[in-house]
């Protein structure tokens, strides 16, 4: 009796063990970074607008119809995809094109996707230095703790990272 006991308890170990490893696993893999043959740079990773006029075409060539023409310099843009020259990209609406990489630039910058206010301390009770509206471009310098600290003008603050679009990678759908 006490030895089937042992067997079972042994049996349950195993299996637990062996569901831990399959869970690491899964997280290594999700941890994983996919390195561009092209670029040399991480996968899905965030970009800029080089210029204040540039387009968004259905595939990597300049034969390829124009769907979008973005007329916001700075504008952060998700890098899915890369070809030798271009660059497959997810806009702050979810809209996906391909753009040439000399129009992108490694500067960051985020989009503010509401109305809030500019923090003197990474902290929700903070004074406030500025209000800012929603759809202005950011450059952004670091994010600590859900709160970026970022450039609007010549004013410097803090916001929190929750309102920003162009700082935290989802990889769900790549």
């Amino acid at each position: 009796m006490i030895a089937i006991l042992a067997r079972s308890l042994l049996c349950l170990a195993l299996i637990g063990a062996a569901a831990l490893t399959v869970a690491e696993a899964r997280q290594s893999a999700a941890e994983t970074v996919k390195i561009s043959r092209f670029s040399g740079k991480p996968l899905p990773r965030f970009e800029s607008l080089r210029y204040s006029a540039v387009h968004g075409r259905q595939g990597p060539h300049l034969d390829h119809k124009i769907l979008w023409r973005y007329e916001r310099e700075g504008l952060p843009m998700l890098i899915v995809r890369e070809t030798h020259g271009w660059r497959r990209v997810r806009d702050p609406d979810g809209d996906e094109v391909w753009m040439q990489a000399r129009m992108l630039s490694e500067t960051r910058t985020a989009l503010i996707t509401r109305d809030i206010e500019l923090k003197r301390e990474p902290m929700s009770e903070a004074r406030s230095k500025a209000q800012i509206k929603s759809g202005v471009i950011a450059e952004l310098s670091t994010c600590e703790t859900g709160w970026c600290r970022v450039k609007i003008g010549r004013q410097t603050g803090w916001v929190p990272q929750s309102d920003l679009w162009g700082t935290q990678v989802e990889t769900d759908n790549l």
